[in-house]
């Protein structure tokens, strides 16, 4: 029997609903998501496996104008996207009229490879709006398939599913049929935690935060985890805490709950919070944390 197998790339603007993709084909929760932006750092590997074949889908962050440091390390995971892709999708959201970087619109524009153009949010959309959105990106990129999608819905993901395994080539499987990422343990307790910090903190403070897991002990009924959350400035850090700890406190709860679904197993969460003066700038930090790579 054939096997086909290959990386399906998924690009776009922030927030027009990338992960929530990525999650609805992978059956589970790999990539963060909230309503901030840029809340995708790295580049995420989800991996689906049936009889006869294996798509390894990538998230990426939404693309932007880099600032900092930081923001150049996520845009190199972007173009990273472009290098290994067999099918691309790139996505866009009703009522968006353009890509925020020129230079990677034209690579879009000029692929070789297959270009699913996935219309998202459909669903906050009526008849006439959508046949307008789907004229204007059928002229803008006219080497793309344009399907009208609701990921948050679900309506058209096994349509897309489907048309992409009609587009990938035959290939043996490039991981263990088991496998479900390529990230250790350690990446997802951080993101899990990043998360809870997006949605409960305002303005620079989840920017300026990154989490390390110093221990992971996976005993038979409990896993032991102990996590630093790491700011830039001490007054960040007072606000991480929150008045008598409170802040923090309702951080590990949700972090805990949310890992216990996703490992299956009762967890032990200690958190911490030090300052890490400017590591969103700075090379070998952003090295450490699996940036620059």
């Amino acid at each position: 029997m054939s096997h086909k197998a290959g990386f399906v790339n998924i690009i776009g603007n922030p927030n027009v609903g990338k992960s929530t993709l990525m999650n609805a084909f992978v059956g589970e929760k790999l990539s963060i998501i909230t309503s901030k932006a840029q809340t995708t750092r790295h580049r995420i590997l989800g991996i689906v496996n049936g009889d006869d074949f294996q798509v390894l889908f990538s998230d990426t962050p939404g693309i932007i104008k880099p600032a900092y440091e930081l923001q150049e390390s996520m845009m190199g995971f972007v173009k990273s996207a472009f290098e290994d892709a067999d099918v691309l999708i790139y996505m866009v959201e009703i009522g968006e009229q353009a890509l925020k970087d020129e230079a990677f619109f034209k690579k879009i524009t000029s692929s070789k490879i297959p270009v699913l153009l996935l219309l998202n949010k459909i669903d906050r959309s009526d008849q006439e709006q959508l046949e307008t959105q789907v004229q204007l990106w059928a002229e803008k990129v006219p080497n793309a398939e344009i399907i009208p999608i609701s990921a948050l819905e679900g309506f058209q993901v096994k349509e897309v599913f489907d048309r992409i395994i009609d587009l990938l080539p035959e290939s043996p499987p490039f991981y263990p049929k088991d496998q479900l990422t390529d990230k250790p343990e350690r990446f997802f307790i951080n993101e899990s935690i990043r998360e809870k910090i997006l949605l409960h903190y305002k303005k620079e403070i989840p920017y300026a935060v990154e989490v390390d897991t110093e221990e992971f002990l996976e005993e038979e009924k409990i896993i032991r985890i102990r996590s630093v959350i790491m700011v830039e400035r001490e007054t960040q850090k007072g606000i991480i805490i929150g008045h008598k700890g409170s802040a923090l406190k309702r951080v590990g709860v949700e972090a805990r709950k949310d890992l216990e679904k996703f490992f299956g197993k009762q967890i032990h969460l200690e958190l911490y919070v030090k300052v890490n003066k400017n590591w969103r700038s700075n090379q070998n930090q952003l090295k450490r944390f699996g940036y620059n790579q």
